[in-house]
């Protein structure tokens, strides 16, 4: 009897041990704030990327831990679940701007592991259905009027993402970025709803999580901040560049690991995605979504996120933002 308990238990232990060593048996994604923004865009097509590959028995969970526009769950991931391996966490350029004004505490680029960027969306500027300004010489009218009555909203704070695309459009337009009034909510999802019902005159966010929230109406985008028009539905849009203006910010969307995760665990994220990436209904997904393919992984992209963190630390000291001394 001793010996069939024994074995009973050896038998499910290594199928437990069987079950952890797959890192996409049970996926799961965090999206790092409440849903309805970009991090939640990202999560969706890591969930759809990987179902249409073949690459997962189950769908890809998805979870919210929103705080800080990705610091919580940064936090998280380097300290508390560092070594959690079936977990990516939505990341996008917002984070690498944050992480180049240490917004996310003592923990740098190099804390995590950085598995893929699939996407690149691009910024957009975004009014109520029934506002008045049409384009952005509407909007540049407005703002030499008297820039305290026009409310820009955004996910993140001063020197976030959002507040940076309101600040460089208000220089494009000839308004002193300082002289704008912004206000801060937890993700782009916040910031419509808070367009929506009139607490905010203009968002700036992006493309790809407006367009999720266009069809339901209320809110119209009057330039995409890209160096061309996008594609699918997003192609009746004109550049803020057609119209007069040199404006252009790209947000890149991808995930990272924990820094314990093991180099197979890694490894098999890697490649699943990989391999999602090189089939030919990828840049077709994305079109459809507003988005542009931005295929990079491993090293490549370690490389990527290194060198835009220099660059938004070097763009942040251009707008007199506070740096955080490193650790």
């Amino acid at each position: 009897m001793r010996r069939l308990i024994r074995a009973a238990a050896w038998g499910a232990l290594l199928l437990c041990l069987r079950a952890a060593a797959d890192p996409l048996d049970r996926p799961q994604c965090v999206a790092p704030a409440k849903p309805g923004g970009g991090f939640d865009v990202t999560c969706r097509l890591v969930q759809k990327m990987l179902a249409d590959a073949g690459a997962v028995a189950k769908p890809v969970e998805i979870s919210f831990v929103p705080g800080g526009i990705g610091a919580v769950a940064y936090n998280a991931f380097v300290a508390k679940r560092s070594a959690e391996s079936n977990t990516v966490v939505a990341f996008s350029s917002g984070s690498l701007l944050n992480l180049a004004q240490g917004k996310f505490g003592r923990y740098t680029e190099d804390d995590v592991r950085w598995v893929a960027a699939f996407a690149a969306d691009h910024g957009a500027i975004v009014v109520p259905q029934n506002s008045p300004v049409r384009n952005l010489r509407d909007l540049e009218q407005l703002l030499r009027r008297d820039p305290s009555k026009v409310i820009f909203g955004g996910g993140g704070g001063v020197g976030s993402q959002d507040w940076m695309k309101a600040a460089v459009t208000a220089r494009a337009l000839g308004v002193g970025f300082k002289s704008i009034r912004f206000v801060a909510f937890e993700g782009g999802g916040e910031a419509i709803k808070a367009l929506r019902g009139g607490h905010i005159h203009v968002f700036a966010g992006d493309a790809a999580e407006t367009l999720q929230q266009l069809g339901d109406g209320g809110i119209r985008i009057i330039a995409v901040l890209a160096p061309e028009r996008l594609s699918g539905s997003l192609r009746p849009i004109p550049t803020a560049r057609e119209q007069g203006y040199n404006i252009q910010w790209e947000t890149i969307r991808g995930v990272y690991l924990g820094p314990k995760v093991p180099d197979a665990d890694y490894q098999a994220w890697v490649e699943a995605l990989r391999k999602a990436m090189s089939r030919p209904e990828y840049a077709q997904m994305l079109e459809e979504r507003g988005l542009s393919p931005f295929p990079l992984t491993g090293a490549q992209l370690q490389d990527h996120v290194k060198k835009s963190v220099a660059e938004y630390r070097t763009l942040a000291g251009q707008f007199g933002l506070r740096l955080s001394s490193s650790p």
